[in-house]
């Protein structure tokens, strides 16, 4: 089973090091890592959607909040979150077979951002299952190259995700240090 966790870090350098060197330290196996910066300047996100393969939420939580950086750590698995993952889809289509290319990206939603003269580029941005669906429906036509950022995460309304370590990212408040709850 995937999990998926979302992480708020310091945004300085080297945080990303640290915690993917501690995926590697305690051979959690990262599906996906996604990082970026959030209307905080000071404040990174990361989604780590992770492989299950033994390694419980609660342990990869743990040793997350054992590194300096980290803020907060929210398990969103199960939880009623959004996520969505971008992919650029790099398909064969000559300028007969354009239009099947069209259709199918119109069905899903997609976009195709780049024309050549024997190709075009679909962007999607969708749920894990609708992208792994157009990928199949255009792999007959050719798929000459493909890139997937995996999971960006939000969680739905004002809810946090799921915290295992109590206490861990609160200050004295009870408030999260993160100032998102």
């Amino acid at each position: 089973m995937r999990q998926t966790l979302i992480a708020t870090v310091e945004n300085k350098p080297g945080v990303l090091n640290r915690v993917a060197s501690l995926f590697r330290r305690r051979n959690f196996n990262i599906d996906s890592l996604n990082v970026g910066r959030t209307e905080n300047p000071d404040v990174s996100r990361m989604t780590i959607v992770m492989d299950h393969a033994g390694t419980s939420a609660q342990q990869v939580e743990a040793n997350l909040y054992k590194l300096v950086n980290v803020i907060d750590v929210q398990d969103v698995t199960n939880q009623p979150a959004v996520l969505r993952e971008l992919a650029l889809i790099k398909v064969a289509a000559a300028p007969e077979h354009r239009g099947e290319v069209l259709s199918l990206a119109n069905i899903f939603r997609a976009q195709i951002i780049d024309v050549a003269p024997d190709c075009v580029i679909v962007q999607v941005t969708a749920g894990e299952d609708k992208v792994d669906s157009l990928v199949e429906l255009l792999r007959p036509h050719g798929i000459i190259e493909l890139v997937r950022t995996g999971h960006v995460a939000m969680m739905r309304g004002r809810n946090p995700g799921v915290r295992h370590t109590p206490g861990a990212g609160e200050n004295l408040n009870g408030t999260y240090t993160n100032g998102y709850h």
